[in-house]
């Protein structure tokens, strides 16, 4: 069926384009400082092509709408274009090109590209202004070209911010920018441009609320050697805010400043920043600026990112006790899933709905670490899929549910699935489900010297699949924050080599996430994920030993489990972590119904 809404608004967006001199105009899922989820005010793509996951690149020309995206995403963008026009480039797969090779064999000399600089990161804007040189291609960065089409669009997000106390986060601001100061001078620069939002809220252990799911702050800082300035919005800025900034020697200077302040700052030597973290158009302003002042820009990754990925004694400590928590509600959970399906009406949504409740009434909650996934059957072969309140499938009595949740609390910020039996299932998916547990106790057990990154173990999780010629189109596993976002860096576990990818070893006190899975479309999704912490092991003469602890305690459902297709280590493995959950779990659990679930659902298998 034909999207007439879609294609009236391109049909506008065309329409600018010709009046602004551009011939092709980029739209990507970003904000001003590469998040990985945007607010409703930066959703240009998904307004422009009616693809609402959060990975995608949209590209419209006179001619042609294209929309490029990832693995996990392939089915949903399928399904929400439909009858848009707009052509699906389907990332990775043999004979796609990328944006760049599109953009080069399609673009006439002396064109124009346009998109907004501000959400387009550094390494992305240079890369196309090198490679689209040879077409002599003008890049024209400084048009938002939804300003004018978009008559409805929502607000700039602008919510209170508030303060963490130093005891909750192991160390002061001032502790956390002496270590930043002194990685300025190891690397000889003066000053010091941060936009990553995570990062900034770490430093100053501030947080926000400008981002769903992500308890950040729309904001920059600069750091020199004597101050450090936060440009923030004026209205965010709480009576309380102010008082510690001006505590700890914080300046305040307006958000929308800092591309004036950055112009007219009198620095003396060089300025630090970071690629992947900076928007085009201020990387451009930063240039200019170091073009006159005759200094260097001197690119390297934040060092607030592996500063804030190993987690301080203090921050270990609460996680630990937040996930035993977390995951003795979600256990709660799947007892109700079990008791409850066939007696009374459940839907993906009421059932995403229960858990949120549930998970809402644990001490110290924030909000929602992301939008619970709750998927029936088929639904659950889309990896990101989110059902609606008005698009959601019933659950019955035959099949499976996953559940992918996590909540961000006074103290640490969760992440786990479970794919639970509601009812027959076949051979088929109990193999498929007893693999994927394999796969991530296999990881979870292992043991790696230190100066292993992800891509070295990732292999554990994926081998009882690869060995019955499955995948996985995702990664394996991704760092947490700490009362932070969901999904942070540097670490990571994946098998793909990506040129310029990110990469670090594993050290204590990083926490990981352990989600191999199974994706058939049209049948079922099956994914199992603990949250791993890393942990020294024992030191030899062949260096340093580091293993896995984990921080996930929730029963993996038995009624899937097929020990045809598992070993005996597996088969250990398996109840030796049903023993933990029972033993960690029980002196949390009130009910008594429940108790006795749980134990027969930890109980040993042979």
């Amino acid at each position: 069926m034909e999207n007439i809404v879609i294609k009236e608004r391109l049909l506008r967006l065309r329409e600018e384009m010709a009046k602004n001199g551009i011939d092709y105009y980029m739209m990507p899922t970003s904000d001003f400082h590469n998040s990985e989820y945007s607010a409703d005010f930066f959703k240009v793509r998904e307004y422009f092509c009616g693809f609402d996951g959060s990975n995608g690149t949209l590209v419209v020309s006179q001619d042609e709408a294209g929309m490029w995206t990832d693995g996990r995403y392939f089915i949903q963008a399928e399904n929400q274009m439909e009858g848009t026009g707009v052509k699906l480039f389907r990332m990775l797969e043999a004979g796609v090109p990328t944006i760049s090779e599109y953009l080069l064999a399609n673009m006439k000399e002396g064109q124009v590209l346009g998109f907004d600089g501000r959400v387009i990161s550094t390494s992305i804007g240079e890369d196309l202004e090198k490679k689209l040189a040879a077409k002599s291609v003008t890049l024209k960065i400084d048009r938002d070209l939804a300003e004018t089409v978009w008559t409805d669009r929502p607000l700039l997000p602008c919510h209170d911010m508030y303060v963490l106390p130093d005891e909750l986060c192991g160390k002061s601001f001032n502790e956390k920018i002496s270590q930043v100061r002194e990685h300025m001078n190891k690397l000889g620069t003066k000053a010091y441009l941060l936009s990553k939002l995570d990062d900034i809220m770490w430093l100053t252990n501030l947080r926000g609320n400008d981002v769903e799911c992500n308890p950040v702050a729309l904001s920059y800082a600069l750091i020199t050697a004597d101050s450090f300035t936060l440009f923030a919005q004026e209205k965010e800025i709480t009576s309380e805010v102010r008082a510690y900034c001006d505590k700890v020697g914080i300046a305040l200077r307006g958000y929308d400043d800092v591309v004036s302040f950055v112009k007219k700052m009198n620095v003396t030597g060089n300025i630090l920043f970071d690629k992947r973290n900076t928007n085009f158009l201020t990387f451009k302003v930063l240039l200019e600026k170091a073009k006159a002042a005759d200094i260097k820009l001197v690119n390297a990754k934040d060092p607030t990112e592996d500063l804030k990925a190993s987690k301080n004694e203090v921050e270990l400590k609460n996680i630990r006790e937040v996930y035993l928590k977390d995951s003795a509600k979600l256990t709660e959970f799947i007892y109700w899933v079990k008791n409850t399906v066939g007696k009374e009406p459940m839907t993906e949504y009421t059932a995403a709905e229960k858990l949120d409740g549930m998970r809402a009434e644990i001490p110290g909650f924030i909000e929602l670490s992301f939008p619970t996934i709750s998927a029936y059957n088929a639904n659950a072969a889309m990896a990101h899929y989110e059902a609606t309140k008005d698009n959601a499938a019933e659950v019955k009595k035959q099949g499976l549910l996953l559940v992918d949740s996590g909540g961000t609390y006074m103290g640490g910020t969760t992440d786990v699935t479970r794919t639970i039996v509601v009812g027959d299932i076949s051979d088929e998916i109990k193999k498929h489900y007893t693999l994927t547990v394999c796969g991530m106790l296999r990881l979870a057990n292992a043991n790696f010297l230190e100066g292993c990154t992800g891509k070295n173990v990732d292999i554990l999780a994926r081998g009882p699949l690869w060995n019955a010629g499955i995948d996985y189109k995702h990664g394996t596993g991704h760092g947490i924050g700490y009362i932070l976002n969901v999904h942070e860096g540097p670490q990571n576990i994946r098998w793909r080599f990506t040129p310029g990818q990110n990469e670090a070893p594993l050290v204590p006190g990083m926490i990981v996430s352990d989600e191999p899975g199974v994706y058939i479309e049209g049948s079922h999704g099956i994914r199992i994920e603990n949250i791993l912490e890393v942990v020294a092991g024992e030191t030899g003469e062949y260096g340093q030993f580091l293993h896995f602890a984990h921080l996930t305690y929730a029963p993996i459902d038995l009624e899937a489990i097929d020990t045809t297709y598992m070993d005996n280590s597996d088969i250990k493995a398996l109840n030796d972590y049903h023993k933990m959950v029972y033993d960690k779990l029980s002196p949390l659990i009130a009910d008594e119904a429940v108790l006795n679930w749980l134990k027969e659902a930890t109980r040993e298998i042979k």
